[in-house]
This record gives structure tokens, C-alpha cells and sequence, in this order.
């Protein structure tokens, strides 16, 4: 394995009985690298993790990792028993041993350090995922693992939220491996992209992807929307004073393409 990849996956693939989980799998996930699974409900999109992460071990092929690799995880699903008093800072706690300083600091920097004291069932949707995330990058992690992040965030706090990871893989230089469905957001935000469908149909920078035919076939006209905001974030940034600033450099008062006027922030 290359010195530069934390996580490398070679033809992997699991088998339970006669039916493949997932086959044919390879990629490599690096330092401050994005890289993102998609793909249909059953697609093997959680297996292919499990296989990453060492949680299933290969029946096909290879899948190795860096040693000593620390890993922060955001999960799809939690069960918490909501009748029972159970704070954020508690919560924080419940897996491992952070000092408040630390628990404060990792909620401070995913924006919800106000929250501390609340309790985990009065949450919104945004803010229980971002006491997630907070959770998962409390150590400051070598890799993070995102399984549907945005699950149960509005439209706005998705793309607050996605940003937020952005950021957060810039700073902690940590790889970043998500499971996503949300073509739109996440084709925007992310590296490398990897689509499954029982086995690895393609795979790549999200233009080349989007220019699949397997990628199309598979998503139909969701394909064709994911790539039009690809596009669409990757030719121009909006700047906190309302402004655009474009591919070349230049500053502009407006956008053209999505009718931003000076002023306002999208």
C-alpha cells in the first residue's frame, strides 16, 4: 500500500452464502481527501465501508489500512431511550473520556457549543448532527466516516453542513469517507466518487462520474441535476459581503446563474 493512502481497497468484495454483498470494489482514500460512496438502497454502499474500516473482513480481494489509524464516525442511525435525562456534554462522554474543554472546544467548532447543557431529545435535526460530528472529531481523527450525515437536516442546513465537513477536512488534514444519496450537495462537495451497484461501476472526479453512462442509467434525471450544481459551485464563489467571486478571480455584484444580487448570501 502506498505510504500516501490511508484506507486502499484491491477487487474487494464480500459473499454471505451464494449472494454477493459487493464485489469488485477498488479505491484509496488519502489525507484531506473526500471520497464519497453513492449508489441505490442495496447497492453495498455500508458494506463496502464495513470493508474499509476492518469491521468485515474481504471474502474477494484485499482491503488494508494505515496503522494505528484513529477514526471518528458519525453513524446513519442512533438509538438513544429519549425518556431518560441525557445532556450534551453527557453525551459527549458516553464513549470516551474528553475533559469539558475538550468537549466544548469540538462543539464550539461544529457551532453548537451554546447546546452544552442541553438535552439530547430537545435537539433539532441540524443540531443532533452536528453534536454528532462533533463527537467524531473531538480526537482529531485520521479518518472520518460519515454515513448519511445530513439525514434529517432542511435544505439550508444541509449545505451549511457539507461545507462544514469541507472545512473541517482542511483542518484536521484527515481523510474523509462518506455514504451519501443526496447526489445534488454531495457531488459539490466531495473529491472522489465512487458508484456502486452491487459492484463498482464507476468511479472518479465528480465530472467524470456525471459523464458516465453507468452513473446516468443508474440515477436517470437526478444525474443530469447533480451535475447542472456541480457545475454551478465549482465556476463561482459568493463571498460573505454578498459578492461573487468567479473562476478567473474577478469580483463580481451578482450571479448570473442563480440571481444572487449584491447584498444577499446564498
Amino acid at each position: 500500500m502506498s505510504e500516501r493512502n490511508i484506507i486502499e481497497l484491491k477487487q474487494a468484495g464480500f459473499r454471505a452464502g451464494e449472494r454477493w454483498a459487493v464485489r469488485d470494489v477498488s479505491f484509496t482514500v488519502q489525507p484531506g481527501e473526500i471520497v464519497t460512496l453513492i449508489g441505490p438502497n442495496g447497492s453495498g454502499k455500508s458494506t463496502t465501508a464495513k470493508l474499509a474500516l476492518g469491521i468485515t473482513k474481504p471474502t474477494a480481494g484485499t482491503a488494508t489500512r494505515t496503522a494505528d489509524l484513529t477514526i471518528g464516525y458519525v453513524p446513519q442511525k442512533m438509538s438513544i431511550d429519549w425518556t431518560l435525562p441525557l445532556t450534551v456534554s453527557r453525551f459527549m462522554r458516553l464513549t470516551d473520556r474528553l475533559t469539558s474543554d475538550e468537549t466544548l472546544a469540538a462543539l464550539q467548532r461544529t457551532g453548537v457549543a451554546q447546546l452544552v447543557n442541553d438535552q439530547m431529545r430537545t435537539l433539532s435535526g441540524g443540531e443532533f448532527q452536528r453534536v454528532l460530528l462533533a463527537r467524531a472529531i473531538a480526537r482529531k481523527p485520521d479518518l472520518l466516516v460519515l454515513d448519511e450525515p445530513a439525514q434529517g437536516v432542511d435544505f439550508q442546513g444541509e449545505i451549511e453542513l457539507y461545507q462544514l465537513i469541507g472545512d473541517l477536512r482542511n483542518e484536521l488534514n484527515c481523510g474523509v469517507l462518506m455514504i451519501s444519496h443526496d447526489l445534488h450537495l454531495v457531488m459539490a462537495q466531495t473529491d472522489k466518487v465512487i458508484c456502486l451497484n452491487g459492484h463498482m461501476c464507476c468511479a472518479g472526479t465528480p465530472t467524470t462520474v456525471t459523464e458516465s453512462d453507468d452513473y446516468r442509467n443508474l440515477f436517470g434525471t437526478r444525474a443530469g441535476e447533480a451535475l447542472a450544481i456541480y457545475q454551478h459551485s465549482h465556476d463561482h464563489k459568493h463571498l460573505p459581503d454578498g459578492t461573487v467571486q468567479l473562476a478567473d478571480g474577478t469580483v463580481a455584484d451578482h450571479c448570473d446563474t442563480c440571481g444572487t444580487e449584491h447584498g444577499e448570501n446564498s
